[in-house]
C-alpha cells in the first residue's frame, strides 16, 4: 500500500525555504508510529532536511537526479524506480516534498494527513489538491501548551 503523509494549512502550504511550518509534537509522534518498520521515500532537500539524516527503524529512500549517496538510505533517480524496488506487500510512506507528493498522488491509496487549522503568513511549497478524496476517519485536536493551533488527523481514500 502506498500512503502519503503530511502535515498541510489550510491553504495546502507544508513548508517554507525547506523547513516544515510547524512543531507539532503529537504530529511527530504518529508520523513515526505510522512509519515506523515500513519504507519512506523522500526527495532530496527532504532527506536533507532531516536533523540526524536517515530516521531509524525505516527503509529510508531518497528520489534523486544527481549520482549521489546518502548514509543510511538508498537513492533512486525516479519515484517509478524507488517503487519498483519495493516489494507488492511493503507499506510505502510517501513523505514529501512537494515534488514528490505531486508525482505520488495518482498512485497514493490513502492520504495521513495532519491539518492545521491555520493559513501561514509565509510559505513556498504545498501540498496537491485532494478535493477529489474521501474522509474516512477524523480525529480533532484543540490547542495546548505545545500545540499553538487547531488540528485535525484526518485519513482519506479515493472516492
Amino acid at each position: 500500500m502506498i500512503s502519503i503523509i503530511a502535515a498541510v494549512a489550510q491553504n495546502r502550504a507544508i513548508g517554507f525555504q525547506n523547513k516544515l511550518l510547524y512543531w507539532l509534537p503529537n504530529d511527530l509522534k504518529r508520523f513515526k508510529a505510522l512509519t515506523t518498520g515500513h519504507t519512506i521515500v523522500m526527495g532530496r532537500k527532504t532527506f536533507e532536511s532531516l536533523p540526524k539524516g536517515a530516521l531509524p527503524n525505516r527503509r529510508n529512500v531518497v528520489i534523486s537526479r544527481q549520482n549521489i549517496s546518502f548514509p543510511g538510505a538508498e537513492v533512486f533517480p525516479s519515484l517509478e524506480a524507488a517503487l519498483q524496488s519495493c516489494a507488492a506487500n511493503e507499506d510505502i510512506y510517501i513523505i514529501g516534498g512537494a515534488t514528490v507528493y505531486e508525482q505520488a498522488m495518482p498512485l497514493a491509496d490513502c492520504l495521513c494527513l495532519t491539518e492545521i487549522q491555520d493559513t501561514p503568513a509565509d510559505a513556498d511549497a504545498f501540498f496537491p489538491d485532494y478535493s477529489d478524496w474521501k474522509v474516512i476517519a477524523v480525529e480533532k485536536h484543540g490547542t495546548d501548551e505545545k500545540h499553538a493551533f487547531d488540528y485535525h488527523f484526518t485519513d482519506y481514500i479515493r472516492k
